[in-house]
C-alpha cells in the first residue's frame, strides 16, 4: 500500500511569492486596466498611456531574464497569474501589454546570445516602452505554416525580404518585428527562417488596420515587405528550422492564453453573480431560481477546471518538460469555457446584458478570439489527438 508521504509533494496552493504576484496584476487592473476599458473598447485605439504606466511598474518585461533588463520572472506559471488577473482587468488592453514584448519570446528561445543582448533590452526600457511583434499569419497561411509565401533570399551578406502578413498583433505600429519567410520554398516545415527586422527598416510598411468583433484596444493589422534588406547577423535561429522553433515557443505560450481565457471568463461570472443576486423578479433575487443558480455553478466549475488545467500545463513548461498535449488542452478548454461563460453572463443579465451600457457583452466579444489566436481550438484538438 501507497504511503501519504509519497503524495505530499502535490498542492493547489500558491506560494506567498505566487499570491502577491497576483495581487500586483490584480491591483494594476482594477486601478489603471478597468476605469478605461470600456473607452478604448469604443474608440478602437490602442492603449499607450497604459502601456507608458504598465511599462514603470515592469508588466511589460517581467518574463525576461533580469540580464537582459527584465523582471527575471521566466516563470511560466508566473506569467499565467499575472495574465489572468490583466484579462480580467480588458483582454484588449492585456493583448497590447502582453504583446509589447512579443518579439522578445522567439528572441530569448531561438536567439543566439549576441542577439539576446543586443534585442531584449531594447524592448525592456520602462521609460522608453517599444512594441514587438511576431509576424507569422498570412492570408494565405494561419494554421499551416509551411504554405506561407512571404520569401528571403539571401544577397550576399543581407537578406531580402519580401511578402505581406496579416492579422499580426502590433503589425504597422511596432518597433521590432520577428519575421517568419521562406527561404527554401521546396522544404516545408524544413525551409522557414525566422529574422530580426527593426520597425523603421526601409521597405516595411503597415497595411489595413483591422476593425474586430473584440479586443478593439489592441492593434492588428497588415505588415508589407517590400525589397525589406536586414544583415545575415539578424537571421534568428538557425536557417531553415523556424517552424520547430516557432512550435517550442507556442507550445510554452498556450498555458499563457488559457490563463487570459480564465480571467475573461472569471470577470464575466463576477458580475453576473452579483447581478443575479440583486435582481428581483417575481419577489425575489434571480439567483433564488435553480435555473439561474445552476448556471452560475456551472459556470464556476468550468473556470476552475480550466485554472487547473493551465496550471498544470504551466507547472510542466517550468519543470522543462515538455507541455505540449497538456498546453493544447488547457487552451482549448478555457477557451471554450470564456465563450460559454460570457455568453451565459449576457443570458442572466438578459437585455441588460445585451446594451453595451453593461460590460458583458464586450466580454463575450472579447472571449470569441481566445478560441482563434494562438491556434485554434481545432489545431489545439490535433496536438492532442496526435500525442495521444
Amino acid at each position: 500500500m501507497l504511503k501519504t508521504k509519497a503524495m505530499s509533494g502535490l498542492s493547489f496552493q500558491l506560494s506567498e511569492e505566487q499570491e502577491e504576484l497576483r495581487k500586483w496584476a490584480r491591483g494594476f487592473a482594477e486601478k489603471e486596466i478597468r476605469p478605461v476599458a470600456a473607452e478604448y473598447d469604443e474608440k478602437e485605439e490602442f492603449p499607450y498611456e497604459v502601456l507608458k504606466k504598465a511599462a514603470k511598474v515592469g508588466l511589460t518585461n517581467y518574463m525576461a531574464p533580469e540580464e537582459y533588463g527584465g523582471g527575471g520572472l521566466t516563470s511560466v506559471m508566473a506569467a499565467c497569474l499575472i495574465l489572468e488577473e490583466l484579462y480580467w482587468g480588458c483582454a484588449g488592453i492585456a493583448t497590447s501589454l502582453s504583446a509589447a514584448g512579443l518579439a522578445g519570446l522567439p528572441i530569448y528561445y531561438m536567439g543566439n546570445e549576441e542577439q539576446k543582448k543586443k534585442w531584449i533590452p531594447y524592448l525592456c526600457d520602462p521609460e522608453n516602452p517599444r512594441l514587438g511583434a511576431m509576424a507569422l499569419t498570412e492570408p494565405g497561411a494561419g494554421s499551416d505554416v509551411k504554405a506561407i509565401q512571404t520569401r528571403a533570399v539571401r544577397d550576399g551578406d543581407e537578406w531580402v525580404i519580401n511578402g505581406r502578413k496579416c492579422f499580426i498583433t502590433n503589425g504597422g505600429i511596432a518597433d521590432l518585428y520577428v519575421v517568419f519567410a521562406k527561404t527554401d520554398p521546396d522544404a516545408g516545415y524544413h525551409g522557414v527562417s525566422a529574422f530580426i527586422v527593426p520597425g523603421d527598416t526601409p521597405g516595411l510598411y503597415g497595411g489595413k488596420k483591422e476593425r474586430k468583433m473584440g479586443i478593439r484596444a489592441s492593434h492588428t493589422g497588415d505588415v508589407i515587405f517590400d525589397n525589406v534588406r536586414v544583415p545575415h547577423e539578424n537571421l534568428l535561429g538557425e536557417e531553415n528550422m523556424a517552424f520547430f522553433g516557432a512550435m517550442k515557443m507556442l507550445e510554452y505560450s498556450r498555458p499563457a492564453v488559457a490563463a487570459g481565457a480564465v480571467g475573461v471568463a472569471r470577470a464575466a461570472y463576477e458580475y453576473a453573480l452579483e447581478y443575479a443576486k440583486q435582481r428581483v423578479q417575481f419577489g425575489r433575487p434571480i439567483f433564488k431560481n435553480q435555473a439561474i443558480s445552476f448556471m452560475l455553478a456551472d459556470m464556476k466549475t468550468k473556470i476552475d477546471a480550466a485554472r487547473l488545467l493551465t496550471w498544470r500545463a504551466a507547472e510542466l513548461a517550468d519543470r522543462g518538460e515538455s507541455c505540449a498535449v497538456e498546453g493544447s488542452m488547457a487552451k482549448a478548454f478555457a477557451a471554450e469555457v470564456a465563450m460559454e461563460v460570457t455568453t451565459n453572463a449576457v443570458q442572466i443579465l438578459g437585455g441588460y446584458g445585451y446594451m453595451r451600457d453593461y460590460p458583458v457583452e464586450k466580454w463575450m466579444r472579447d472571449a470569441k478570439i481566445l478560441s482563434i489566436y494562438e491556434g485554434t481550438t481545432q489545431i489545439q484538438k490535433k496536438v492532442i489527438a496526435a500525442g495521444l
